[in-house]
This record gives structure tokens, C-alpha cells and sequence, in this order.
């Protein structure tokens, strides 16, 4: 009787609730379709070594083609972001912790470094014993910040890190006057001024001094984490962590340690952040309060989400794109490449079937075009602004309306392009094919008349804000996660 009502699945079918039928569905999903997908299947299957040097190959070439300011602006401060991001990687990525306290620990690597090395303090000491002081401290308070809240989880171990990082702050600016008794006054932080004059790296006779230099040694130094990191996550502690992250209940049923598997990333990723502020401080040849506020925080949770959770490759392409596009969107010029750029990938990829992308580009043309015709004709005040430096504004301005006193209008026109955008979420077929077609053109409007001018202030976070939440819409998992398939 029960062979009757049980269903017959043939051989060759895979059978629901086990593990072949997620290992079939996950090979016929389109991850591996398409260009795309063929770059994805290469990457995915290429060895850990040669995935690493992917990313070393042009790093190593990058000082030889660019100049001084670039390298410093492009190359060490994203060696830097991508340090940091493997250490919140261990904490969040791993571990599955919501640390908000990160970058305090990544301010007691740069001060403990400054006060031991620096004109500031009168101590001078060599960069070995300094940075690994530094890593020491951090990990202690790592540890010391993870003790208590080793029970906590999700909001409750949020708020508590928040408050810690919070007071990090107090501590910097108020370190300057701090009483230990039976001792005088000692100044342990130079309270709002920070402390300058930091000693540079010297290194066994060799004293680092020049961006090349810096970003060698950092290059290094990331190469260093990124391989030890690599072997931790395939280490027995590596596969614990990924299921506490997963489900903390599940692991402790399991008999793995939790608490002290949480420990124990608190303290890792601690480390890595002491270390990536001890060459912060060297670099910076200071330590400041306001360099370790919560916009650090924002951006470094940026990358790591960017990236994916968990993910090492994903750190290294965050810290590349939340560093790199910012910096870029500063000279209107290359702002202009990089948005429509941007658009022109994003419709690429987002737009299917072939039918509908062809209605969509064809018809924004089309009414880029028309618009422009009918004001040169009837309103010439619509096409009397100048348009931007460079070729590629040149190009649009034919296609593009330029008022001659656009302020006004493009504020208009911002704010009809977040409501066209909201639109177009509840829409659905061709309705949201057609609707896309003036929403790009009103985006486009804005950008030219009013965003491309502010490129140095709101707009560099306002398209990174739009790059996070349309990528979080296409990809929750990020760039390089791996997106968790469940069964009911």
C-alpha cells in the first residue's frame, strides 16, 4: 500500500528534498549563461592561485603606468579599504557578527602605532615591534569587546558595538588628560589635534617615505592577510564559522563552541583592522579623531556588501568600485563616462527579451531627438545651455535639451526620476519596457544640468547609494556570494 501512494520518480530525474535535486536546479539556474556566465564558470572552477594572481598581476603593473597623485588616490587608499574589508569579512562575513564597532579597533592600531613612534610622544620605535604592538592592543580590545558580547546576537550585539565604537571616539578626544594616579597628567591621544609627526616604516635599515614605497609595502602586507585569511576559511575554525553564520542554533547542536567561535573572529578581525591602522598612521603620519568616524564605517560595510559576504575576491572588486567611482565621478569629464557607462550596462543586462531592448533604446533616441527638434523650432531657451567640457558632452548635447537657466527645472527633473523609478518597480511587461523609456531620458535630463556639476560632493554617494541598491536588487548576495538555497 505504500508503494502505491508513494510517487514514482523515474531514474533519471533527480528526487525533490535531497541534496542532487539543489546540485541540479543550482547548475540549471543562468549563472553560467550567456558571456557572462562563461567568465563566472571560469572564475569559479580557475584554482585559488590563479584567482590571486588575477588580482596581483595588475596591482604590480598599476605603479609603473600612473602618476604620484593617482597612485596614492587609486592604488594605497584601496589597498587600505581592501584591508579592512578583510578584517569586517572575518566578523560579518564568516561569523555572521554585526560588529558596528569595527573601525575603533582599526583606531587603536593607528594611535598605539603613533604613540610608540612618533615626535608626538618622543618614542621612536622601529616598525616591526610598533605594527606588531598595534595588532596586539586591537586584538585584546577585540577581545575584550567580545567577551561580554559573545551571547548577543543580531540587534542587541549591534547597539552594544555601536556605543563601543562610539566611545573610542569620547576616548581620542578626551585622551590628552587622563590622570593615573599616583602619576601627573598623561597624554595619550593629543585629544582633538590627534597625534602628528608619526615616524614613517622603517624596516630592518629600510625606511619607507614614498607613496611607491607605501604602496608596496601595503600591497604586501594585503597579500600577506588574503593568503592566511584563504587559509583559515578552509580550515576546520573557517568551516565552523561559515555554519554559525548560517545558523548559530544548528552549530551549537552540533557541538561546535559558538561562543568562543565568536570570540574568536572578534579578535581576528580585530587584529587585521590594528594592522591596517598601524600603516594608516604611518602613511597619514598621524592620527586624528575624525578619521575613524562612522562615514569610514558606512563605506567599509559597503565594500564588504559590494563584494559579497564571505567572499575574499568580492573584497577586492568592493574596494576597487566604492573607492574607484568616487574618486573618478570628481573630474565632470570622467563623471560623464562613468554614467552613462553605468547606464548603458545596466540596461544591457537588465532588459530582456531582445524586442524590449531595442523599444527601449530605439525609443529613448527617438525622443531625445524629437524634443530637441521641436525646441530648437518653437522653444530655443531649451537648447541655449552650454554644454559640459569634453567629447562626450558634446555628443549628448545633440540629443540632450539644455536649458539656458536649468537649476530649477533639473531639481524638477531629479525629483520626477526617483518617482519614475518608484513607478517602475509596481510596473510589470511592457508597461515598465515603455515607462523605462522616459525615465532614462528624465535620469539623463538631471544628470547633465544639475548632478555632473556636483560630482565633488552629493552626487559621487548618491550614484554609489544607486549602484548598492540596484545591485542589491539584481544580486542580494553580492557580486562574488553565494546565494543560500533553501528547501520547504
Amino acid at each position: 500500500m505504500a508503494d502505491e501512494l508513494t510517487p514514482q520518480v523515474p531514474p533519471d530525474q533527480p528526487r525533490i528534498g535531497v541534496d542532487e535535486w539543489v546540485a541540479s536546479v543550482e547548475g540549471k539556474r543562468e549563472r553560467y549563461r550567456g558571456p557572462v556566465g562563461w567568465l563566472r564558470r571560469g572564475w569559479d572552477t580557475a584554482p585559488a592561485g590563479a584567482r590571486l594572481l588575477a588580482f596581483v598581476i595588475p596591482a604590480a603593473i598599476f605603479p609603473l603606468v600612473t602618476t604620484e597623485g593617482n597612485l596614492f588616490r587609486y592604488g594605497l587608499i584601496t589597498l587600505l579599504y581592501a584591508l579592512l574589508g578583510l578584517g569586517l569579512n572575518v566578523t560579518v562575513g564568516f561569523a555572521g557578527l554585526l560588529d558596528l564597532g569595527y573601525i575603533a579597533f582599526f583606531g587603536f592600531g593607528a594611535y598605539t602605532y603613533g604613540y610608540v613612534a612618533s615626535v608626538h610622544t618622543g618614542h621612536h620605535w622601529p616598525a616591526v615591534p610598533a605594527i606588531l604592538l598595534a595588532i596586539a592592543v586591537a586584538a585584546l580590545i577585540g577581545f575584550i569587546v567580545g567577551f561580554p558580547s559573545r551571547r548577543l546576537v543580531g540587534d542587541y550585539l549591534a547597539i552594544v558595538t555601536l556605543f563601543f565604537g562610539q566611545a573610542f571616539v569620547v576616548f581620542v578626544n578626551n585622551g590628552d588628560r587622563i590622570n593615573f594616579w599616583p602619576f601627573n597628567r598623561t597624554d595619550l591621544t593629543g585629544g582633538a589635534n590627534g597625534l602628528d609627526n608619526i615616524d614613517p616604516l622603517k624596516l630592518f635599515g629600510w625606511t619607507v617615505n614614498t607613496t611607491k614605497e607605501y604602496y608596496w609595502f601595503t600591497l604586501g602586507a594585503f597579500l600577506l592577510v588574503i593568503i592566511l585569511l584563504y587559509l583559515v576559511s578552509e580550515s576546520r575554525t573557517g568551516r565552523a564559522w561559515k555554519a554559525l553564520r548560517e545558523d548559530p542554533l544548528a552549530a551549537e547542536v552540533m557541538s561546535m563552541p559558538v561562543n568562543r567561535l565568536k570570540l574568536m573572529a572578534f579578535v581576528f578581525g580585530a587584529a587585521i583592522a590594528g594592522f591596517a591602522g598601524a600603516i594608516y598612521g604611518s602613511v597619514q603620519t598621524g592620527a586624528f579623531p575624525g578619521d575613524f568616524d562612522v562615514g569610514l564605517l558606512i563605506t567599509i560595510y559597503a565594500i564588504v556588501i559590494l563584494g559579497g559576504a564571505g567572499s575574499l575576491a568580492g573584497v577586492i572588486v568592493g574596494a576597487l568600485v566604492v573607492n574607484g567611482v568616487p574618486e573618478l565621478l570628481r573630474d565632470p569629464n570622467q563623471a560623464e563616462w562613468v554614467f552613462y557607462t553605468a547606464l548603458v550596462l545596466l540596461v544591457l543586462t537588465k532588459v530582456r527579451p531582445w524586442q524590449k531592448l531595442v523599444t527601449v533604446v530605439g525609443g529613448t533616441l527617438a525622443l531625445g531627438f524629437a524634443l530637441v527638434a521641436i525646441a530648437d523650432a518653437w522653444f530655443p531657451r531649451w537648447t541655449a545651455g552650454e554644454p559640459n567640457t569634453g567629447k562626450l558632452a558634446h555628443w549628448v548635447s545633440h540629443w540632450m535639451l539644455l536649458p539656458s537657466h536649468a537649476t530649477q527645472i533639473a531639481n524638477w527633473a531629479y525629483a520626477l526620476t526617483i518617482a519614475l523609478i518608484l513607478v517602475l518597480t509596481l510596473l510589470r511587461g511592457w508597461w515598465r519596457t515603455i515607462v523605462m523609456i522616459p525615465t532614462i531620458y528624465v535620469g539623463a535630463f538631471a544628470w547633465e544640468n544639475l548632478l555632473v556639476e556636483q560630482t565633488v560632493g552629493a552626487t559621487r554617494f548618491l550614484l554609489l547609494g544607486a549602484l548598492l541598491v540596484v545591485l542589491m536588487n539584481a544580486r542580494p548576495q553580492g557580486l562574488f556570494g553565494t546565494a543560500r538555497v533553501e528547501i520547504v
